[in-house]
């Protein structure tokens, strides 16, 4: 009987010997779809050669300016975000205009999420984003590296 060998020499990533990365984006007049898929790579590790699809080998994403961003089109009156309260009849619905006005941040978070996929590991590579409304965030004791897009 013959024995096989394998010619595969693939590094998988564990979680003890990664190193997180922190990276600052700045989305002023930067286009809000295209914006978010390249912070959700970057959450995802898929800009690093050690990439494991089982494994959260994602960096850290500062995104500032979340005010500032640009929706393009008419989606700013004709896309909506749902939620529901809980009770029967309590779907709510608001337009992007409304939800840039009170919270812009949502609008991002809510962009990167559902660039995302739908699943445990990217739940929590979600916890590894920040967004803040204006240019002043409270990470600048990890030197976040600016990120182009």
């Amino acid at each position: 009987m013959k024995s096989t060998v394998s010619v595969r020499k693939e590094q998988y990533g564990k979680d003890g010997d990664l190193n997180r990365d922190w990276f600052i984006v700045d989305a002023e007049g930067k286009t809000l779809g295209r914006l978010s898929t390249e912070i959700a790579k970057v959450l995802q590790g898929k800009h690093k050669p050690i990439y494991t699809r089982h494994v959260d080998t994602g960096d850290f994403v500062v995104v500032v300016n979340a005010e500032k961003i640009r929706v393009t089109g008419r989606k700013l009156t004709d896309k909506y975000y749902y939620h529901h309260t809980g009770y029967p009849g309590g779907i709510k619905a608001t337009n992007a205009a409304a939800l840039l006005e009170k919270d812009p941040t949502a609008l991002v978070a809510n962009a990167v999420k559902g660039m995302m996929p739908k699943n445990q590991l990217n739940r929590d590579a979600l916890r590894k984003l920040k967004v803040y409304a204006g240019a002043d965030h409270p990470h600048q004791n990890h030197n976040p590296q600016p990120l182009e897009i």
